[in-house]
């Protein structure tokens, strides 16, 4: 027999009465049916029509025919906002021949969104749901030869509105009801992305032909157990035709065990366990390997077998156990991650679709970003819930890398209808991605919605309700009994922030600092971020700081002239409500507000990395009382002035280079404690880390002022807390001095005393830069080539603040892991920077490339 393995992990065996699968990719074409398409477009989409790519959207073929501009440069968006007000319709001609199989299935994986499929002229499905795939029994509907299939969108728009005077306005941030339809929220424009109103089948496409039985649903829970792991395969059988009284038997394979179940007459499910030895746990990053193994699951007919396996399934899993300790204690409840009983403290970011439109990111690209995240330093990646359910691939390579997974059900920022025909397409895209999602390694929380609860409370929700349904229904009740229906071993929390019930009955406010998980946004829209210090949130989910993309990504997509921070198209690409006011506000109590626009954007981006690098050196040295900071966000999905730490482009921001420092293995940070400064080592490894810390006040010139040394010894997973004597804590020129907190002679420790390269490395400064001292930066550059690209050796003969390499200025395709480096007079530091093409290394070496905090302040 000949096997081949299918992209959707089916195994499918040629021969006549085996799953045969056909995908419909090829050959569609793409017209306008309806809706106000611009006049010189309308001969080739209204009265012709264009190649379509499958999967892909409308946007994505009009690019490719040439039709329309690139929608994410200057202010194109508006100019193509019509494209969401059009009723756009797909066609294929293909042609079949019977088979001798007895059923042939017309699968969708997705449909974006409000369609008609009509086959041959047959209406087969209406659909209304982006985040589902939808299966149909074509038999009837096929004919021998030619066949025309026919995917026919309505806009999207227009189906929103039209569904929201059906089901009743709910209260949102922005004006389109993306309530009203499943379609992702965010493409309906956020305050970071633009709005698309896209349509297309964004998903694969494909005829299935299969006979007697198939394995319609398989859910898998692996276990470990001493010495290996045991798996559960909970399978939905699906029978060709009315005929129940045939039997099968269900085997699952792990690791050389098997094990069988018989699928008895009458019957369509069955649980199936095997059990396999020498296998070993799966753990996050930082914590251990990711060893995964593959279950295979298959169906034949009750002996003699005499058509081998008619359907089989491969699901690689992990094996590990996971929790959050949520027991309330005397500061109220926490929320710790426990994985294979061990507490992990959460090193998070939130991600967003990485493409505004979604069809563009293939597993490659997932591959890069998470592969950023997770050479910063990070463990847990939360899927905020106005984006989409990411390909299997997201989730297959956050297995390989061991970056923890928290997916949000898609609901956010808003009250969603509870009523039908929504809340039946709400129940059939929960239980399919609760099924597709539960058996990955990485999986460890689902969450109900984004920021839900928290509106219903402090929004002026309740008035506007004025009774009507909110989505209440579908986070306390729906989600909760489908989580423990299919899939009882992931954790499951209502929303995100939430507060759990307490021993007494009470109902915390879901954003309370002290119970479970907390959004703290009052500092970018209100306060200055030195306020993060007065929070003790027991898990933080959600905050950040807007900062410009990279300077190449900027000037790619915006031809301003002038380019200033509010030039026409930098308006259009800052989405946030007073955007660069809040820049500005935030700007002004750390720096002035430079003149020159290159200035500006190095400041903007250097604040931002500040801001959030305070707020995490402050939550991390708060463990156990903090166990978690998740960080708004990591990525974009178009070139815009956001929260991200990868811009647009895929470009590192100077912020990335913070979460990188503040989520290190091992870190020291000064911190104000009982009214005077204390040094708090966190030790994130699984050794103790040993040595002897040195807390020196230091003059900017270098000139030790004075000096405690202390012998520490941080336990593994732990932390230690130092207080800094008054002689150190005290400056006598708080403009002109700084705390430099070293651990030395340890391991662990920088083996070059003249080194900067110490991510261990902690510092306090007594004012802020515009009120200091800075002196210009004094630093001498060597470069050499290396493999790959160039080193550039930096050696301070001044004190330098927050050195960075800018090297997209130079190369658009440049990148280099290495910045915000703080050296102290006389010390060095090396740049790696990566590139392709050949330059010459003295470009590097420009003042706009090399930037550092010091020409920010100095005069």
């Amino acid at each position: 027999m000949t096997l081949t393995s299918e992209p959707n992990d089916r195994i499918v065996e040629a021969g006549p009465k085996r799953v045969q699968r056909r995908e419909l990719h090829a050959d569609w074409r793409l017209r306008a049916a309806d809706g106000p398409v611009p006049e010189p477009l309308r001969a080739a989409l209204q009265e012709g029509s264009v190649d379509a790519t499958v999967p892909g959207c409308v946007h994505t073929d009009l690019l490719s025919a040439g039709l329309i501009p690139d929608p994410y440069l200057d202010d194109n968006e508006a100019l193509l906002a019509w494209i969401g007000l059009v009723d756009w319709t797909y066609e294929l001609r293909f042609r079949w021949a019977p088979d001798g199989h007895e059923r042939h299935d017309l699968v969708f994986d997705g449909l974006d969104t409000v369609a008609t499929v009509r086959l041959n002229g047959r209406v087969v499905l209406e659909a209304a749901n982006q985040h589902r795939s939808y299966r149909i029994d074509v038999r009837d509907a096929l004919v021998a030869g030619d066949n025309v299939l026919e995917v026919a969108f309505r806009s999207p728009i227009r189906s929103a509105n039209a569904r929201s005077l059906e089901l009743g306005a709910r209260p949102r941030p922005y004006p389109l009801p993306y309530e009203a339809i499943r379609k992702s929220a965010a493409s309906f424009g956020w305050d970071w992305g633009l709005a698309t109103f896209t349509s297309g089948i964004w998903r694969a496409v494909r005829l299935e032909s299969w006979s007697v039985a198939r394995l319609a649903e398989v859910r898998i829970t692996a276990t470990p157990t001493v010495g290996g792991g045991h798996v559960e395969a909970a399978v939905r059988v699906e029978r060709a035709s009315s005929d129940t009284e045939r039997a099968f038997v269900v085997t699952a394979a792990l690791g050389g065990a098997r094990g069988e179940a018989l699928v008895d007459a009458g019957s369509d499910t069955v649980v199936v366990a095997v059990e396999a030895a020498g296998l070993q746990r799966w753990w996050p990053a930082g914590y251990g390997e990711q060893p995964l193994y593959d279950v295979h699951v298959s169906i034949r007919e009750e002996p003699p077998h005499v058509r081998g396996d008619l359907d089989a399934v491969v699901r690689r899993v992990g094996f590990r156990t996971v929790s959050w300790d949520t027991a309330p204690d005397a500061d109220g409840t926490p929320f710790t991650l426990v994985v294979n009983d061990r507490p992990v403290f959460v090193k998070g970011v939130n991600w967003i679709p990485d493409d505004a439109l979604p069809v563009r990111v293939d597993r490659a690209r997932y591959e890069r970003r998470l592969r950023q995240a997770l050479a910063a330093n990070l463990n847990l990646i939360r899927v905020w819930g106005g984006g989409i359910y990411e390909s299997d691939d997201f989730y297959e390579l956050c297995d390989e890398l061991g970056l923890l997974t928290w997916q949000d059900f898609l609901f956010a920022c808003a009250a969603y209808p509870e009523e039908e025909p929504l809340r039946g397409e709400i129940e059939a895209e929960a239980r399919e991605n609760i099924v597709r999602l539960a058996d990955h390694a990485s999986l460890v929380l689902l969450t109900g919605n984004n920021e839900n609860l928290w509106g219903h409370e402090d929004w002026g929700w309740k008035t506007y309700l004025d009774g009507a349904t909110w989505g209440a229904y579908y986070y306390y009740e729906l989600f909760p009994q489908l989580v423990a229906e299919l899939a009882p071993h992931v954790p499951y929390s209502p929303g995100s922030p939430f507060s759990p019930t307490q021993p007494d009955g009470s109902v915390p406010h879901p954003n309370a600092e002290p119970h479970g998980t907390m959004h703290l946004w009052e500092q970018w829209n209100r306060l200055d971020y030195s306020t993060y210090r007065e929070h003790r949130p027991r898990f933080v989910a959600e905050f950040g700081w807007q900062g410009p993309p990279a300077w190449s990504t900027l000037t790619r997509s915006i031809s301003d002239n002038p380019l200033t921070p509010e030039s026409p198209g930098m308006v259009v690409h800052q989405k946030a409500m007073e955007g660069n006011v809040k820049l500005t506000t935030g700007l002004l109590p750390h720096f002035r507000v430079p003149a020159a626009m290159e200035d500006w954007h190095w400041a903007m981006q250097l604040n931002q990395a500040h801001a959030v690098r305070v707020a995490l050196d402050h939550f991390r040295a708060l463990a156990p009382l903090t166990m978690g900071a998740v960080v708004w966000q990591l990525n974009d999905c178009w070139p815009v002035t956001s929260w991200a730490a990868i811009d647009g482009d895929e470009k590192l921001k100077p912020l990335w280079y913070a979460l990188k420092a503040a989520f290190a293995p091992r870190v020291a940070a000064i911190q104000p404690r009982d009214g005077g400064l204390a040094v708090v080592l966190g030790n994130d490894t699984a050794a103790a880390w040993t040595g002897s810390l040195a807390i020196r006040r230091l003059a900017f010139d270098g000139s030790e002022l004075a000096v405690q040394t202390v012998p520490v010894e941080v336990p593994a997973r732990g932390s230690v807390t130092v207080a800094i004597e008054g002689s150190v804590a005290t400056a006598a020129d708080p403009a002109g001095e700084l705390i430099v907190a070293d651990v030395i002679d340890g391991p662990g420790a920088t083996a070059d005393p003249g080194s900067g390269e110490r991510p261990e490395r902690g510092f306090w400064y007594f004012a802020e830069p515009r009120d200091s001292a800075l002196p210009a930066a004094q630093i001498t550059v060597a470069g050499a080539p290396v493999a790959g690209g160039t080193a550039l050796r930096i050696t301070a003969a001044s004190f330098v603040r927050d050195l960075a390499l800018l090297v997209d200025k130079v190369d658009p395709e440049a990148v280099t892991e290495q910045g915000l480096v703080t050296l102290l007079p006389g010390e060095s530091t090396t740049f790696v920077v990566r590139h392709s093409e050949p330059f010459d290394v003295a470009l590097l070496e420009q003042w706009h490339v090399i930037r550092t905090a010091n020409e920010l302040v100095a005069r």
